[in-house]
């Protein structure tokens, strides 16, 4: 048995002969030698990253001023301030549409300590390590910086990936106190400037801009239909308002073939295609998405088949069965809201990134509320009373439970094959008859 006096005298003995790991904020840069992962193989990029750190600023429309480090590109931006309290998978947030137009504060303080990883597809040609194939937000806050990452996928660091598409990135921000004030005031338009711009707190060469007041849906959905899996037992239009590739995978993993379409196409032209619709998840105001909520208006009149929706999917959706959307104060983005199923009354956590909700006070003539947010009782999901129509405002793939709202993909396809077994029968397939010489008649 190890007695106490014994351990003590070990851990002496391995504190003299082991090199302390030191950080210069105690979190990230960690500075002993031997800690160091394996470097990468040269990126096949030209990239030039300044080795001096250069100060950057941040600054509200309200006034709020904060100072810290650049470690991303030199470029001043401005946005919508939005923060996240997911505790990993920066670069997937980074990546996803819905944060188009975004300057985005990450709450967990360490960021940068695994790196990013390199553009690998599945066997589907869909991205394994992102959500898109560029980072879609303005500009990201953290309140420290890892500038050596340690991970077996990583190809470069997150400074490196930022400043390589051009995306400016500020360290050192006490960004409980940025949180406290976009909690109060809500999400805040801001001004992001690096350099000498920001040692003078010069914001004057950049304008506010609110991303909300143009269509983002349109800066990020596909100009052109996209098949995945084709041939899948059923047929799926997506809708891409915005559309993450863990969504088409959730799909085509589970053996439906996909058509991502443009956020604006008629897909009730040829709705006799599809066995099923889903609806994706995407940025900014659904407000401006008037042709989509048109065409999915159309829809629930006539198309009779499975329709499911995400996040904007599911504004969109409850736009287009007549009910009013309005500005959360400062959103729900992270991966630990809890939502509650109203059919069953168990509480789910799940991923969210949205800024907007439904307002279900008045529910139209047919349909029910779905899901409700267990913090703030805003909507989390509508579906329709008789006919397959449903969405949830959270993200059922992102695996937030992690697998607590995963079974909503098998239930939209159940639906799907079901309501196609019902309108087509089960097919046999009979080969033809091979013909033989007549017997011989004895």
């Amino acid at each position: 048995m190890l007695t106490a006096k014994t351990a003590r005298s070990l851990f002496a003995v391995a504190s003299n002969s082991i090199k302390p790991l030191a950080a210069s904020r105690g979190l990230a840069t960690v500075t002993d030698q031997s800690f160091a992962s394996v470097k990468p193989p040269p990126a096949p990029y030209s990239l030039s990253v300044s080795s001096k750190p250069a100060p950057a600023a941040l600054k509200f429309k309200s006034g709020e001023i904060f100072h810290g480090t650049s470690f991303g590109a030199m470029k001043s931006v401005s946005g919508e301030t939005v923060f996240t309290t997911s505790l990993v998978g920066y670069p997937e947030s980074m990546t996803d549409p819905s944060y188009r137009g975004q300057i985005l504060v990450f709450t967990q303080p360490l960021i940068g300590n695994y790196g990013v990883p390199g553009l690998e597809k599945d066997k589907y040609g869909l991205l394994k390590n992102f959500e898109s194939d560029r980072i879609q937000c303005k500009g990201i806050i953290v309140n420290d910086y890892a500038s050596r990452y340690s991970h077996w996928t990583a190809v470069e660091s997150l400074g490196e990936w930022c400043t390589r598409h051009g995306v400016p990135a500020i360290s050192g921000i006490d960004t409980r106190a940025l949180v406290h004030i976009l909690r109060d005031q809500g999400s805040t338009l801001s001004k992001f400037v690096v350099g000498e711009d920001a040692e003078k707190e010069n914001f004057s060469k950049i304008q506010y801009s609110d991303p909300n007041k143009r269509n983002l849906i349109t800066e990020v959905s596909t100009k052109v239909p996209v098949s995945y899996n084709p041939y899948g037992d059923v047929k799926i239009g997506v809708i891409d308002c915005g559309v993450k590739h863990n969504i088409l995978r959730s799909l085509v993993e589970r053996g439906a073939a996909v058509t991502v379409l443009p956020w604006d196409f008629d897909f009730n032209k040829m709705a006799d295609q599809f066995d099923g619709i889903f609806i994706s998840n995407g940025p900014g105001n659904p407000a401006q998405a008037t042709e989509a909520v048109k065409n999915l208006r159309h829809a629930l009149d006539t198309f009779h088949k499975p329709i499911f929706g995400i996040c904007m999917g599911n504004l969109l959706l409850g736009m287009a069965a007549g009910l009013d959307i309005y500005k959360l104060r400062f959103g729900n983005r992270g991966h630990n809201v809890p939502a509650l199923n109203l059919k069953t009354g168990k509480c789910a956590i799940t991923s969210q990134n949205h800024g907007y909700a439904l307002n279900d006070s008045v529910m139209p003539h047919g349909w029910e509320k779905y899901f409700t947010n267990a913090n703030d009782g805003t909507n989390e999901g509508i579906r329709h009373k008789s006919r397959p129509y449903s969405s949830v405002q959270f993200h059922p793939e992102a695996k937030g439970g992690p697998l607590d709202t995963e079974y909503l993909f098998e239930d939209f396809l159940m639906k799907v094959r079901s309501d196609k077994l019902k309108r087509e029968g089960e097919k046999v397939f009979i080969p033809k008859t091979i013909p033989t010489h007549a017997p011989l008649v004895v």
